[in-house]
């Protein structure tokens, strides 16, 4: 009898939305609401008189850039690395922001939990620390980068092989699958819990000795619902903190 009250959707149904017009479907919406909330609220602290007691947006905007210049920044680059807090800033925000949705009821769906944009950020992110390292080490950050100082001249082939692999394709790869299947996990599992408590409320035919099971699957999703709160905000501090761990790398290669 629950069998038949729980039908779960095609899993195809559930990652890809409707187009709400020609190549525009619901997950570019939250992507295109997450760059538009972030840029509204720092130019709404911004027009805030800078001598009055931050306050409201204000005081919202500078906790958030003294987290990153006091939890990322200055933990991974040291003083230099400050001018990268525009960047590094602008991308937490972001990806919070494209997380947060999973946790909203109906919509269940952060925008991460797609490939598309955990792609585009971990490509966007491997050229600038690419750029960077170029820029402070000119054509010799391609031989820092596989063949590391201090290396014997043996192992020089292997290590080689090693470090290429891993700088040009296992560290994009893995910004990728990292952030895309935390929140697609969750996703899933947010979706499962609330088709399964909404299947048990509504069934008619359940023996009344089964109905005070109900609120289990209710109370698990109450749970994940918090769990994924907190992992919207970790998987955007993780994949934040790695940007600013592979830039300063590439600028400063001894460290």
């Amino acid at each position: 009898m629950i069998a038949e009250a729980f039908k779960f959707p095609l899993i195809n149904s559930i990652l890809r939305w409707k187009d709400l017009f020609t190549s525009f479907n619901k997950v570019a919406l939250i992507a295109v609401a997450a760059a538009v909330i972030g840029t509204v609220v720092f130019l709404l602290a911004g027009s805030k008189d800078a001598n009055t007691a931050p306050k409201g947006v204000r005081n919202l905007a500078e906790s958030s850039v003294e987290f990153i210049e006091n939890g990322i920044v200055m933990q991974t680059m040291g003083k230099d690395g400050l001018g990268w807090t525009p960047f590094l800033l602008s991308l937490f925000i972001f990806i919070y922001l494209c997380n947060a949705p999973g946790i909203i009821p109906v919509i269940y769906m952060p925008a991460t939990a797609r490939m598309a944009i955990p792609m585009f950020l971990a490509l966007l992110v491997w050229v600038v620390y690419m750029g960077v390292g170029f820029k402070h080490q000119g054509i010799k950050y391609l031989t820092h980068t596989i063949w590391p100082p201090g290396v014997p001249v043996a192992l020089k082939p292997l290590v080689g092989l090693i470090e290429l692999v891993s700088n040009y394709i296992v560290r994009p790869f893995s910004l990728t699958v990292r952030l895309f299947a935390n929140m697609l996990a969750g996703h899933i599992l947010l979706v499962v819990f609330a088709l399964l408590t909404q299947s048990l409320i509504t069934a008619e035919t359940m023996q009344a000795l089964l109905k005070p099971m109900m609120v289990l699957p209710l109370f698990m999703l109450i749970f994940l619902t918090a769990f994924e709160v907190l992992v919207a905000f970790l998987q955007a501090y993780i994949f934040t903190i790695l940007t600013a761990v592979y830039i300063g790398s590439s600028a400063h290669p001894e460290h």
